[in-house]
C-alpha cells in the first residue's frame, strides 16, 4: 500500500461515487481533490461550518449540510458558477439526502414535521407528513424506482411507497410495530425489511403491496433487535441482537438458516484461527531515519532506541476474550451484535458483540463455522470490505490498519508521523483507502493480487 501526505480536514470526507474525487470539509469550505494527483480541482466557500457531504449518485452535484445554520447548499462540479441553497426557515433542516436520480434533494425538518423533496430541475417541491425519522427511515429500491419513506401518526407507524419519478404516493399500509425503528429494501426490490425498536423484539417482512410475508420474534422479555443488513445478493438476512447472538435468515421460506453465538471463551473444537495484536519491539540504529519514522520511539537501557510496531499472534484453543459487562444502572447498554457487514460475495460476514469491543468476529456462511476471531487491544472503531474482493480493513484508533483475508491476518503500519486511524472507507471501486484522523485525512492506493480478482466469484454467490 503506498499512502500520500497528510491533508487538513475539520469535518466529514468522502469518496465521489466515480472513484475520481475527494470531497473535504475545513471549517465552511468544501475542497475537492483529484484522487490521481490529490491537486485540488474545486474550492466551494459555504456560509457556514459543514456537518455534512453527500455526493449525487452520478458524481456531478455534491450537497452539504449546514445544520447549525439550518441549510443546505448544494454545488456543480461541472458548472462552478452553478449553486442551490434550501433553507426550511423555522422548520430547520435535521438531515438531508439525494434521491437515485441525483436531481433531487430530501430533507427531514426539525422534530420530523415533515420531509421535502426539492427539485433541482425546477421550483416544484413535494412534501410528506410526519416522517418517522431524520436520518433513517427512508429507503430506495436499487433500480432507483421507488422510495419507502417511515411516517408516524395517530400513535401508528407506517410505510408510505412514493415514485420517485413524479413523488406521487403510490401506497400506505401500517406496520405492525410498537416502535419502528427503520427499514430496508431487499437487494432483489421484491420485499423491505422494517423491524422493531429494542423493546420489543419484531422482525417484519412486506412485500411492495403491503402483505405481511414474514414475522419473526426470537425472544421476549428482554431487549431485542440491534442491527440488520441483507446480503449483497439478497439471499440472507442478518440480525444482531442484544443477547449477544447473530441470525440469518433466508429469503425464500424467511426460517433460521443459521445462529452464531459469541461466546466469551473459545473452546475446543474450533478450526478457526485466532489472532491476537501484540507488541513488537524493535531495537534500530538512529542513523537509519527512513525506518525509524515509521515507528513509534522509546528507549532501552543499552542506549539504542526502542521501536514498537504490532503483529498478529495465533493462539490456542481455550482462549478468553476480553469482556466488559454492561452495567445495569446506565441506558443504552454497549452489548449485543452492533456492528454486521458482509463481504462483498457475501460468503463471509463480519461481527462484533459491544460487549467485547477489541473482538472481530468472521463467519463463513457457506461452511457455517466461525472463521477466524481477530483480538485487538484497543476497541474497534470501523471495519470495512473491500467493494469488490474478499478483504477486511479495521481500525482502532491507532497507528496501524488491521487486514483480513481467507490466507491470514496482518497489520500495518501508517508512515505519517502522529496520525492515528479513527476511521476508514473505500472508494467504490476499490483503489483506495480513506484514512482519517482527528484533524488529518489521508489516502491509500490498493491494488489486488491476482487471487483476489473478483471475477472469481460465482455469480450465485
Amino acid at each position: 500500500m503506498e499512502f500520500t501526505e497528510p491533508y487538513k480536514q475539520t469535518g466529514p470526507c468522502c469518496f465521489s461515487p466515480n472513484s475520481r474525487f475527494v470531497a473535504v470539509a475545513v471549517d465552511y469550505r468544501l475542497v475537492i481533490r483529484d484522487l490521481v494527483s490529490f491537486k485540488v480541482v474545486q474550492l466551494f466557500s459555504c456560509v457556514d461550518k459543514i456537518s455534512y457531504i453527500e455526493w449525487a449518485p452520478d458524481s456531478e452535484y455534491i450537497l452539504c449540510g449546514l445544520y447549525k445554520k439550518p441549510m443546505i447548499q448544494a454545488w456543480s462540479l461541472t458548472q462552478p458558477d452553478w449553486t442551490c441553497k434550501i433553507d426550511e426557515s423555522v422548520a430547520g433542516i435535521a438531515y438531508a439526502r439525494w434521491s437515485p436520480d441525483s436531481r433531487h434533494i430530501l430533507t427531514t425538518s426539525d422534530f420530523q414535521l415533515r420531509l421535502t423533496v426539492w427539485s433541482l430541475l425546477n421550483t416544484a417541491c413535494v412534501h410528506v407528513q410526519w416522517p418517522k425519522h431524520g436520518a433513517k427511515g427512508i429507503s430506495f429500491t436499487k433500480d432507483g424506482q421507488f422510495a419507502a419513506i417511515c411516517t408516524r401518526r395517530d400513535c401508528k407507524d407506517y410505510i408510505n411507497l412514493l415514485s420517485c419519478q413524479t413523488w406521487d404516493i403510490m401506497g400506505v399500509f401500517a406496520v405492525d410495530t410498537l416502535d419502528l425503528a427503520d427499514i430496508g429494501w431487499s437487494p432483489d426490490d421484491s420485499s423491505i425489511v422494517a423491524w422493531d425498536c429494542p423493546l420489543d423484539y419484531k422482525v417484519l417482512i412486506y412485500s411492495p403491496d403491503g402483505r405481511c410475508l414474514f414475522k419473526y420474534q426470537a425472544y421476549e422479555s428482554g431487549l431485542g433487535v440491534k442491527s440488520v443488513s441483507w446480503s449483497p445478493c439478497g439471499q440472507y438476512l442478518a440480525v444482531g441482537s442484544y443477547d449477544q447472538m447473530l441470525r440469518i435468515l433466508n429469503h425464500l421460506t424467511w426460517k433460521i438458516f443459521a445462529e452464531f453465538t459469541h461466546l466469551s471463551t473459545v473452546r475446543a473444537p474450533c478450526y478457526a484461527a485466532v489472532f491476537m495484536e501484540v507488541d513488537e519491539p524493535l531495537q534500530l540504529d538512529m542513523s537509519d531515519l527512513s525506518l525509524s519514522d515509521m515507528f513509534t520511539p522509546g528507549n532501552s537501557d543499552d542506549g539504542l532506541e526502542v521501536h514498537h510496531t504490532v503483529r498478529y499472534e495465533v493462539m490456542e484453543v481455550p482462549v478468553s476474550l476480553p469482556f466488559q459487562k454492561p452495567p445495569v444502572d446506565k441506558p443504552n447498554p454497549k452489548q449485543g451484535v452492533g456492528l454486521v457487514s458482509w463481504s462483498a460475495d457475501g460468503q463471509y460476514i463480519c461481527t462484533r458483540n459491544d460487549s467485547m469491543p477489541t473482538t472481530l468476529w468472521i463467519w463463513d456462511i457457506r461452511h457455517l463455522e466461525l472463521a477466524a476471531i481477530l483480538v485487538q487491544k484497543d476497541p474497534i472503531r470501523a471495519a470495512t470490505w473491500h467493494p469488490t474482493c474478499t478483504r477486511l480493513v479495521m481500525c482502532t484508533g491507532s497507528s496501524h490498519l488491521y487486514m483480513w483475508s481467507p490466507a491470514g491476518a496482518y497489520c500495518v503500519d501508517v508512515p505519517l508521523p502522529q496520525f492515528t486511524v479513527m476511521d476508514l472507507r473505500w472508494s467504490a471501486d476499490g483503489s483506495c483507502l480513506l484514512l482519517r484522523d482527528k484533524d488529518m485525512f489521508c489516502c491509500a492506493a490498493f491494488s489486488l493480487s491476482p487471487d483476489e480478482d473478483s471475477s472469481d466469484y460465482s455469480s450465485d454467490d
